[in-house]
C-alpha cells in the first residue's frame, strides 16, 4: 500500500543550544555532529516537501534561533504555503527578532519552560533563563502569535503542576502542553532520577482536570500521558513513515526524532536524495511501515492497527532489539523491564543523590560517546 504524504515536516535546524536539559531528545553524541545544512539546502527541502504534500513545518533544534537565516527559511515556508511553528527555549527571541519573524510570516510559537519557579527552571536547564522566558512570553503575546507553552513533566517537577498551570494562565498562553517525559536519549540516560510514581501522575492529571474546569475556553490544557505506567503501546509519531518526516541538522532524513540510533538501518541524506525518493523508496522509511514487519505477539494482536507495534526506539533501548513489541505493552515478553523501572520509582530507590543528573552539554556528549565506543 502506497503511503500518504508527509503532512508534517520537522526541520531540526541545529543541535546547538544554550540550554542543557536533562530530558533532551537530541542524540547523546550530538557534539560529534556539528555539520549543518546550508540555507539553500533547507530551502530546497522545503520546496520538495511542499511538492510532496507537506502542509505543516516545525522549526526546531537545539535552538533554531541560533540560525542567522531563520527569517529566510520562515519566509520561504510562508511563500510555499506551510503553516510554520517555531519550537524555542526563548533564548535569542528579542523584540527585534520577533518582529522580523512576524514580518517573514511565522504563524505560531511554542515556548518551553522547565518549571514554575526561577530556581527549578534554571536548575533543570542548567542556565539562568527563567526571567528571560517570562519576557519572551510577553513578546510573543505582543506580536499577536498564538502561544503554546510546553513543560516536560517528570519526577522533579510534576508535583509543581498546580503552579505551572497557574503560571501559564497568568502569562496568557492559549495552549499548555504538559508532556510527560518520553525516555529516549538524555532522558533515558537520566531515567532513574526522572521517572515519577503512579501516585504523582494520578495527582497531576487530577490537578490538570480541575484547571480545565476552572479555565474553560481561556486556555486548552493537553496532558500527554506517559508510556511506562499505562501498559499500552502508542503509535510512533502516528505510525512510522505515515505522516511525519524529520530532517536533522546534517540533512539525514528520519521518520522520528530518535530513529538514527537504530542499528542495521541506513537513513538517506537530503543532500544526496530527493525528499520524494526518501519518503517512498528508502529502506529506512519502509522498514517499519504498516504491520508487515511484525513478530508475535504484535502480528496477531487485535490492536496492531491501532498502535502499529509501538515505538521502535523504545524497543531498542529497553529490549536491545528494534523488531520486538514495544516493552511498555503488557503483552510484550520484555514488559518486566519496564515494570522494574516503575517499581524502582515507586520504592523511591532512584534519587538524584544516588544517580546524579547528566546534563545535556558538549562535554558530556563527548564523554558518553567515547565511553560507548
Amino acid at each position: 500500500m502506497t503511503p500518504g504524504p508527509p503532512l508534517w515536516l520537522l526541520a531540526e535546524l541545529t543541535y546547538r543550544c544554550p540550554l542543557h536539559c536533562v530530558f533532551c531528545y537530541n542524540p547523546i553524541d550530538f557534539a560529534n555532529q556539528p555539520e549543518e545544512l546550508s540555507t539553500d539546502d533547507w530551502l530546497r527541502v522545503l520546496r520538495e516537501g511542499r511538492e510532496l504534500g507537506a502542509v505543516q513545518c516545525g522549526l526546531s533544534g537545539g535552538e533554531p534561533l541560533l540560525r542567522d537565516d531563520l527569517e529566510v527559511i520562515v519566509a520561504e515556508a510562508r511563500r510555499l504555503g506551510y503553516y510554520t511553528n517555531l519550537l524555542t527555549s526563548g533564548v535569542g527571541l528579542t523584540v527585534e527578532r520577533a518582529r522580523a519573524l512576524k514580518a517573514a510570516g511565522l504563524d505560531h510559537v511554542q515556548l518551553s519552560f522547565q518549571d514554575s519557579t526561577r530556581e527549578m527552571n534554571d536548575f533543570l536547564s542548567h542556565t539562568k533563563t527563567f526571567e528571560l522566558k517570562n519576557r519572551v512570553a510577553q513578546t510573543i503575546k505582543d506580536q499577536g502569535w498564538p502561544m503554546v507553552m510546553n513543560v516536560v513533566l517528570h519526577r522533579l517537577n510534576i508535583d509543581h503542576i498546580d503552579r505551572i498551570i497557574g503560571m501559564a494562565a497568568e502569562l496568557g498562553a492559549e495552549y499548555l502542553e504538559l508532556a510527560n517525559t518520553q525516555y529516549y536519549s538524555w532522558a533515558f540516560k537520566n531515567r532513574d532520577a526522572l521517572l515519577p510514581t503512579r501516585a504523582q501522575l494520578q495527582h497531576a492529571e487530577a490537578v490538570a482536570d480541575a484547571w480545565r474546569v476552572k479555565l474553560g475556553d481561556r486556555m486548552r490544557i493537553f496532558f500527554v500521558a506517559p508510556d511506562y505506567h499505562e501498559g499500552k503501546a502508542k503509535k510512533c509519531v502516528n505510525g512510522w513513515g505515515s505522516m511525519f518526516l524529520t530532517v536533522t541538522p546534517d540533512g539525514t532524513a528520519v521518520p522520528c526524532h530518535t530513529a538514527k540510533m537504530l542499528p542495521g538501518l541506513s537513513f538517506p541524506n537530503v543532500r544526496e536524495h530527493s525528499v520524494r525518493d526518501i519518503w517512498f523508496d528508502s529502506e529506512g522509511f519502509n522498514r517499519y511501515r504498516g504491520t508487515g514487519w511484525m513478530k508475535e505477539p504484535c502480528a496477531s494482536c487485535e490492536h496492531r492497527e491501532e498502535d502499529l507495534g509501538g515505538c521502535r526506539c523504545q524497543a531498542y533501548l529497553i529490549a536491545h532489539d528494534p523488531t520486538v513489541a514495544d516493552p511498555v505493552c503488557v503483552k510484550s515478553p520484555h514488559h518486566g523491564l519496564v515494570q522494574e523501572a516503575v517499581q524502582r520509582a515507586e520504592a523511591g530507590l532512584a534519587t538524584v543523590a544516588e544517580h546524579p543528573l547528566v546534563f545535556r552539554d558538549a562535554k558530556n556528549s563527548r564523554r558518553l560517546s567515547a565511553s560507548s565506543t
